[in-house]
């Protein structure tokens, strides 16, 4: 079997206008997408800049590239708001059917990346949202009876209400609009949805093999209901990552942050399934159970990964905790068909 893993960049214009812009890898030009059954997009906020209230049909986790945004969240079987403020390093869960809004009051562009599970979505590889206002809101979808039903009001009011707003998903609100607050306790670190895993303490610090930090369900617990986790990764220039793979049949999708460097993946049977260059902007997928090894450039690399399960297991076969060393040495020795004294050579190297 082929396996066409080579990275892309998002290349499918949801929506474009004064307020941002909306972005998505398509599955029909990455089908690895929906075989993996994994999706992403980019989500871009102009000052003033507002994503109108949707839902999706797909779990995910956004990460802050550049810049900062309050949110408004829903989750589902919630009857109040929570409004949350999140800036660049942040990683915030948004669970599937979860009414969300996001606002840039700031003075610089917000720019965030979405990777996400698409198992149980209309279309596996890409988020399916749904509005309830706008253009494509799902009100107007309804008869203007059922709609005045459903809310006590007249025609005149009904139509009022579906189509007073014009615009689609993205929108500019007018200068000095006054948006809610963040809640008091939402201190990021403390409120069971967002983390800084940028100026986090590193779960791994490996000499010469980068900074690695995690966020899971051990970290959030409401990543357990998501199905979701995720990590980032910071090497410095030259540097290179452990070779792993993920031991707990989950897929690994990979944006690059910034920087620049090379991936390889290895598949079925020791096939080299992937050798190339990545660059910031650049997004890839580690199928289960395959192999993948990074290398930074003369800048350094920051990768940002979303792996599909809140508990991820990796094995890895170089490092100070590689598999290699949990072997017997006999086992070892033998395996390889080495010498003792290269067998002995070789875990010390490790």
């Amino acid at each position: 079997m082929t396996w066409e893993l080579s990275p892309r960049v998002a290349d499918k214009k949801i929506i474009e206008g004064e307020g941002g812009s909306y972005w998505s890898w398509s599955s029909s030009k990455f089908p690895l997408l929906s075989e993996a059954k994994v999706g992403a997009g980019k989500l871009l906020l102009h000052p003033n800049g507002f994503a109108l209230p949707h839902y999706a049909d797909s779990s995910k986790i956004g990460f802050v590239l550049q810049g900062r945004c309050t949110v408004g969240m829903v989750f589902p079987n919630a009857s109040e708001e929570k409004v949350l403020a999140i800036k660049k390093g942040d990683a915030i869960q948004v669970p599937a059917g979860g009414l969300s809004w996001w606002f840039n009051g700031g003075d610089t562009d917000m720019v965030m990346v979405f990777i996400g599970e698409t198992s149980k979505a209309y279309n596996p590889g890409e988020f399916t949202y749904f509005l309830l206002s706008g253009t494509l809101s799902v009100l107007k979808g309804f008869s203007t009876d059922f709609v005045c039903r459903a809310y006590n009001i007249n025609k005149e009011e009904a139509n009022e209400l579906v189509t007073s707003q014009t615009e689609t998903l993205i929108i500019k609100i007018e200068e000095g609009t006054t948006m809610p607050q963040p809640c008091k306790d939402t201190n990021n670190g403390s409120n069971n949805t967002v983390i800084n895993i940028e100026t986090a303490l590193a779960d791994t610090d490996v000499k010469n093999g980068g900074l690695l930090t995690k966020f899971t369900a051990k970290e959030l617990p409401l990543l357990e209901q998501v199905g979701l986790s995720a990590k980032l990764v910071k090497l410095g220039a030259n540097e290179m990552s452990p070779i792993l793979y993920g031991a707990g049949s989950s897929v690994e999708v990979t944006y690059i942050v910034k920087g620049s460097g090379r991936v390889q993946i290895v598949g079925i049977n020791g096939e080299l399934a992937l050798d190339t260059k990545v660059h910031s902007g650049d997004l890839f997928v580690v199928p289960r159970f395959f192999v993948v090894a990074i290398v930074a450039g003369g800048d350094g690399m920051e990768c940002f990964s979303v792996i599909t399960s809140s508990q991820p297991v990796f094995g890895e076969l170089s490092g100070n905790t590689s598999i290699w060393k949990a072997l017997s040495p006999v086992v070892l020795q033998t395996s390889l068909g080495v010498t003792p004294k290269f067998s002995l050579l070789f875990i010390s190297k490790n």
